[in-house]
């Protein structure tokens, strides 16, 4: 069995076992989340929502909280002298996927 979930503005196709790096939650690790934005719940027979399937539900456990690999931004004019340098880590949240409710 599978569902595909939305969270963070993006869709995650899961099923019981894995782990999905999400955007951040605000959870503390070991807290169980839920989401509640099942799109499709495929297995013997597929479910798909108008947006989202009633009564659906995963079930996950937050394993752990961290930031991504640095990015480097480098933005220049040519001739003019002008650059800057920037760095960013986007923060994700590591999620085991626990049951699958349809």
């Amino acid at each position: 069995m599978y569902a595909v979930i939305t969270t963070g503005g993006k869709q995650y196709k899961v099923s019981e076992g894995d782990a999905i790096y999400v955007e951040k939650l605000d959870a503390d690790e070991g807290s169980k989340v839920t989401f509640d934005q099942v799109v499709m719940v495929g297995g013997d027979s597929v479910k798909v929502g108008t947006p989202f399937v009633d009564g659906a539900s995963v079930t996950g456990t937050v394993e752990k909280q961290g930031r991504q690999k640095k990015i480097i931004i480098f933005r220049y004019k040519p001739k003019k002298g002008s650059r800057s340098k920037k760095g960013h880590r986007q923060p994700y949240t590591k999620v085991v996927i626990d049951s699958i409710k349809a």
